[in-house]
């Protein structure tokens, strides 16, 4: 974003399927940036969570409902901006663990 005319230097953008998960994952950026020292200057879209932005100056997060995300489109409106995209991941607790796997059954076959 720093080559484009913008208010940032980044734009996050993330999607939840719900505004319950919407308001999760805004409230965690807040929360785990706050640990790190950085405070949010302003913030839009918690009440209807279909479009939350949060705004830490050089850093502006985007976290939308999936359609919401669909219906604007952002990254083709800022389709020349260098992009990456990164895998959502399970983060674990320090201390906790990991869920146990189900075990397979091992199936006979009759003869």
């Amino acid at each position: 974003m720093r080559k484009f005319p913008s208010v940032c230097d980044f734009f996050v953008i993330a999607s939840g399927a719900s505004t319950t998960q919407v308001r999760a994952i805004s409230d965690n950026i807040v929360r785990e940036l706050k640990e790190k020292g950085e405070r949010v200057w302003h913030t839009e879209g918690e009440r209807e969570a279909l479009w939350v932005l949060l705004d830490f100056g050089d850093v502006v997060c985007h976290v939308f409902n999936g359609d919401t995300r669909r219906y604007y489109n952002l990254e083709k409106l800022w389709k020349g901006a260098p992009q990456k995209s990164f895998i959502e991941t399970e983060k674990r607790r320090p201390g906790k663990k990991a869920a146990p796997r189900a075990k397979k059954k091992k199936r006979r076959l009759k003869k």
